[in-house]
């Protein structure tokens, strides 16, 4: 199914794109707190080591710097860096082992969440597992299918992480 792509995205789209991934940082960070403040202290600076990595050698270079993408980066990007080479961005090699620190910001949490629930339960901590789980999964994955990469310019362009996911399914994502 061909879909149209978008020069700038709509506010609906990003808006809540930008909660869902406050919502997975601020549970995250709450969840690893509970063992204390030093920790949270190495999570925060995690989350923005991961941030800074992604804007300085990934947004520079894509068709959406300076303007408004899914996740909101576009601008802040032009904001703190200057433009880099768009040529650049397609030509990029990512793998299981470029993302997988993308992935631990959630899986980190949750499992300690887990842990710690079975030491001693606690219900709130319960709700933020619970919530934790679901926006980190099934959220970002349904904003990332259905909205990020179904609409996005830079995908048609070239995409190093399209071409990472579409590898493990059979003739690809297209």
């Amino acid at each position: 199914m061909k879909t149209g792509t978008y020069e700038n995205y709509p506010l609906r789209m990003v808006a809540p794109t930008l909660l869902v991934q406050l919502a997975v940082y601020i549970l995250g960070a709450y969840i690893v707190l509970q063992i204390g403040p030093v920790f949270l202290v190495i999570y925060l600076a995690c989350i923005l080591v991961l941030e800074y990595r992604l804007l300085r050698h990934s947004c520079v270079d894509c068709s959406y710097y300076g303007k408004v993408c899914c996740f909101g980066r576009g601008r802040l990007c032009a904001f703190l860096f200057g433009k880099g080479d768009p040529k650049k961005f397609p030509e990029k090699k990512i793998g299981w082992t470029d993302i997988l620190p993308d992935f631990l910001i959630s899986i980190v949490p949750l499992l300690l969440g887990i842990l710690l629930l079975v030491l001693r339960f606690d219900v709130l901590l319960l709700g933020a597992v619970v919530a934790l789980a679901l926006l980190a999964f099934p959220a970002n994955g349904f904003i990332r299918g259905m909205w990020a990469c179904r609409h996005c310019r830079q995908r048609e362009a070239g995409c190093p992480a399209e071409k990472l996911f579409s590898r493990n399914r059979e003739g690809g994502a297209r």
